[in-house]
């Protein structure tokens, strides 16, 4: 039998369907409201709107849960790669082995770009932000002229490979146009991580080999960054999407949410808060005890999280990866110290603790790109190759939905009331 709620305006008295996830999830469906009422919802930043069913990841903020197709993200951490998980956000179930090397030699194949595309890179001054780049030169990618590898319009797994394998790529480029350094080609014999370090962190006389520790941490932070529901980046790769848009177009869009200080910028962020703390000679206590005073303007970056009301279950992840790294490589670094006593005390504080504001990923990403020499300016852009098989999931999920409509959202007008044109000379 189908639920129903009751909604009574004035004298009208409607019934709404209730829709229910498969983990139990309610929602109200209100997409006769304006029809039947006259009425609208007004939600600010949708918190409480659902703007679509989707079946690629779940997310309990309550209990800590996050789940891709399913599959409980630490399972994915212990067993799987950034490749597989890739695979398995846009194809709906983990891969064979035939599925996975075809997907991997995919994204080897695609991994160089057009020469022309240096003319492209070369346009953009030494200081440009390599998120600008990014979204800039994705954009470009949909231009068959300036790819001679160009997928196949309706072959998503071509065109998914591409996009993944080439921005990683572009991404590099970005890094050593940002130093005036000559940029390195892929090389066909390394995997997927280990390629990205090599372009971005390589010389033409001296090829740069990470150690297995680097390569692991930073697939460890690409894949749990893969996907994370309707947060903002995904919502707009729908929103753009829905008008039909390309992928490419709609993943362009998604760099430039993202991008956001309050969204993917959030690591850099904490990074930040860390060297104010330690160049204005501030404890860590002081900085905890500044945080807890409203009147101080002063914002513990990295702590809490707008969904999760229990502990981050990436952060729990990336804080056993980070203990584990920085011992290995014997990182010294002062920001690492106070980071690591700003965990230790926050975990204790009863301020903390009673209002559940745990050390989030974002945390413990910064820290350990930090480590593993990664520059701040490309922090965001990292975690846009690693959000690339999320936005191709949720993109292909909308694409192929006959029932997808354009978005359009409505709005509350508080402007002013009818005028009339007053001509300038009276004005």
């Amino acid at each position: 039998m189908t639920r129903t709620a009751t909604l009574t305006y004035g004298d009208q008295t409607i019934e709404l369907p209730v829709i229910e996830g498969t983990e139990g999830e309610l929602g109200v469906d209100i997409s006769q409201l304006r029809a039947k009422t006259g009425l609208i919802t007004l939600d600010p930043g949708f918190g409480n709107t659902g703007a679509c069913q989707s079946g690629v990841t779940f997310i309990d903020g309550d209990k800590g849960i996050l789940r891709y197709r399913g599959l409980p993200i630490e399972q994915l951490a212990e067993h799987s790669t950034f490749v597989e998980t890739a695979w398995l956000l846009i194809n709906g179930k983990l891969p064979n082995r035939a599925e996975l090397d075809q997907f991997s030699k995919r994204l080897t194949k695609y991994a160089p770009l057009h020469e022309g595309f240096k003319n492209h890179f070369e346009g953009f001054p030494l200081n440009a932000p390599p998120m600008a780049i990014l979204s800039a030169m994705i954009n470009t990618l949909s231009s068959s002229s300036c790819d001679g590898r160009q997928a196949p319009e309706d072959d998503i797994d071509e065109l998914s490979a591409k996009l993944m394998s080439k921005v990683r790529t572009i991404a590099a480029y970005s890094y050593r146009r940002s130093l005036g350094l000559p940029f390195i080609y892929p090389d066909p014999k390394l995997r997927y991580v280990a390629n990205f370090l090599h372009m971005m962190f390589s010389m033409p006389y001296e090829q740069h080999i990470a150690s297995q520790e680097v390569v692991d941490a930073l697939n460890l932070i690409l894949m749990l960054h893969a996907d994370h529901e309707q947060n903002c980046s995904t919502s707009t790769v729908r929103v753009v999407g829905s008008s039909k848009a390309n992928l490419y177009a709609s993943c362009a869009a998604g760099v430039g949410a993202l991008w956001g200080p309050l969204h993917g910028g959030a690591n850099v962020a904490v990074l930040e808060m860390l060297e104010a703390i330690h160049k204005g000679g501030m404890s860590a206590a002081e900085a905890l005890a500044l945080a807890k005073d409203k009147q101080s303007g002063f914002k513990l970056m990295g702590f809490g999280h707008r969904v999760y009301k229990n502990f981050d279950p990436r952060a729990l992840i990336l804080k056993r990866a980070a203990d584990k790294v920085l011992e290995r490589l014997g990182v010294r670094d002062p920001l690492l110290d106070v980071a690591r006593k700003l965990e230790e005390l926050a975990l204790i504080d009863p301020y903390f603790v009673e209002r559940k504001l745990y050390p989030n990923v974002d945390f413990y990403s910064g820290i350990l790109m930090r480590a593993m020499g990664i520059p701040t300016s490309m922090f965001t852009v990292i975690f846009a190759i690693g959000r690339m098989p999320g936005w191709i999931a949720h993109w292909k999920e909308q694409n192929q939905d006959a029932a997808s409509r354009i978005a359009r959202p409505r709005q509350i007008y508080t402007g002013p009331t009818l005028q009339s044109y007053t001509p300038i000379d009276q004005r």
